[in-house]
């Protein structure tokens, strides 16, 4: 019984949003009741725990949805000013091949907003920029949540790993040791996904595609995986765990365009298949300059607030929100720190940027309006998600002496099928992620159950734990909050399981991937 409720919070959100088709606000409403009244009933919760960890889902959720109100504004803000047509123009004349495009942007310039912000913030900054260029909305959201995977173990200067093995070691080496077992591990996975998310594009989204069209963009592909691959490696092992997705993709964003530059295994053919624009691209005469200018303000901004401790202190103790034991339950707690969030430097940043693109003062009152109706949606279902998110962490505060849900469910597992555990122990990241929805916090909270798995069955530590990180990746493309942010930016709200129908499968892939080099490799 208690393994058929653990699961609950897993199971329900695919029974109500894939198979059922429900729209997330629906179909997580339900989940959301079903697991409250079985934590109740079952699971022996108490009333106020169970109130504590509602408040808790919702400051959370108040949290990602100024992410995603920053993400959108900043959009219409930069739309409003011409500086998206700027950029599509810039895009266009350096590719139109939809192909090369989805990897540039959806791949190498989201992992870059990955590795200094995380937090979901990539996928809603990036699919709109490949809606603006003609990419069809669904194309879009799923290509930008199955790109937010590789770089996510080091992102926003490392927090998975320094945060979510806080549990384990507080040790600089030991995380560089995870580092570099990660970007071993991962080597095989992490070469292919370029080639996956182009195959995804071409399968599901394009119209008769041929034969063809998957062939001739294979050796760029990846080249461009493989690459990416060995410089991670390299950066894992000479500057450590904070810099490896920041380095590895400036690196590689030179590397794609200069190729591109040079038609160096560059299909001659232009494949533009799954494209639904009609009208030719607005001409704009802002510089380019100009137009990427706000963006680069953003990741210099995220990158001092993380790295320059004066500043990173200012921006985590300025404008504090967080609340601490929740109607006095110690344990239960949320953290916010207004200044120091990825969405409040993006509105910063996106009022600004009138200015720097010499436009109406106008557009902000416009685009704030205008972003604010398209986030209501999404608090619709990001709140009851959240809310049943931390019943299911929280559940081990009970009257029965049960541990918590998650807790149980991965100690049966371990209990069970430890003898193949170096091929599951990557799921149970992805687990942790499809619930929780961050990388960070699936680790934070099965780390040490991987950790005791490894110790008591004989495996290898520091592979068990990279294996968890690199789930906790591969989960992002699955996670509900991400996948209903990423909806509501492009305007798609009620495709959710539809979505998660497509990012299943690479997210399954790339756990057997990297379980399988694990299993080769050590």
């Amino acid at each position: 019984m208690n393994l058929s409720i653990s699961v609950l919070p897993i199971i329900l959100p695919f029974l109500f949003l894939v198979i059922l088709k429900m729209p997330a606000k629906k179909g997580m409403t339900l989940s959301f009741l079903i697991v409250l009244i079985m934590a109740y009933f079952f699971w022996d919760m108490n009333e106020i725990t169970l109130l504590a960890s509602i408040i808790q889902g919702l400051h959370k959720a108040f949290g990602i949805l100024i992410i995603l109100f920053g993400a959108i504004i900043m959009m219409n803000i930069l739309q409003m000013n011409g500086a998206i047509d700027r950029i599509n123009l810039w895009f266009d004349h350096l590719t139109q091949d939809m192909r090369i495009q989805a990897i540039l942007i959806a791949f190498l310039f989201g992992g870059l907003i990955e590795g200094v912000a995380g937090f979901g913030t990539p996928a809603v900054v990036v699919a709109p920029l490949l809606v603006a260029l003609g990419y069809k909305p669904i194309t879009a959201a799923t290509l930008a949540l199955v790109s937010n995977s590789v770089p996510v173990p080091f992102a926003a200067v490392g927090t998975p790993i320094k945060i979510g093995l806080a549990n384990i070691s507080t040790s600089t080496e030991f995380f560089n040791n995870i580092a570099r077992t990660i970007t071993s591990i991962e080597f095989l996975a992490g070469s292919f996904m370029p080639t996956i998310i182009v195959f995804m594009l071409l399968f599901f989204f394009a119209e008769n595609s041929k034969k063809k069209d998957y062939i001739e963009i294979l050796p760029w592909t990846l080249f461009i995986g493989f690459s990416y691959a060995l410089i991670a490696k390299l950066v894992a092992i000479t500057l450590g765990y904070e810099f490896v997705t920041i380095i590895t993709v400036l690196v590689m964003l030179v590397v794609a365009i200069m190729s591109i530059k040079f038609k160096f295994l560059i299909p001659k053919h232009t494949w533009q298949n799954a494209n639904e624009r009609e009208d030719d691209l607005t001409h704009s005469d802002m510089s380019i300059i100009q137009a990427w200018l706000p963006y680069a303000i953003v990741i210099l901004l995220l990158v001092m607030s993380r790295v320059i401790k004066p500043i990173q202190t200012f921006f985590q103790t300025t404008v504090d929100l967080s609340i601490s034991n929740i109607l006095g339950i110690n344990g239960i707690s949320s953290s916010l720190q207004l200044l120091y969030s990825p969405g409040f430097i993006l509105i910063i940043v996106a009022i600004f940027s009138v200015f720097i693109q010499k436009a109406s003062t106008k557009n902000i009152k416009v685009a704030s309006l205008l972003s604010l109706n398209t986030v209501k949606g999404a608090a619709l279902a990001l709140i009851p998600t959240l809310s049943m998110v931390q019943i299911f962490s929280n559940s081990g505060l009970n009257s029965s002496d049960l541990v918590s849900m998650p807790v149980y469910l991965a100690t049966f597992l371990g209990d069970n099928f430890s003898g193949i555990w170096v091929f599951l122990a990557s799921y149970i990241g992805e687990l942790g992620s499809f619930i929780t929805g961050s990388a960070t916090v699936s680790t934070l909270t099965f780390s040490p159950i991987q950790y005791q798995i490894a110790l008591d069955y004989g495996l290898n530590v520091i592979v068990i734990l990279s294996l968890q990180l690199l789930g906790g990746a591969a989960g992002n493309m699955i996670c509900v909050h991400n996948v209903v942010s990423v909806s509501t930016v492009v305007g798609i709200e009620g495709q959710e399981g539809n979505i998660i129908k497509k990012t299943l499968l690479p997210a399954i892939l790339y756990g057997f991937l990297v379980g399988l080099s694990a299993f080769l490799l050590f």
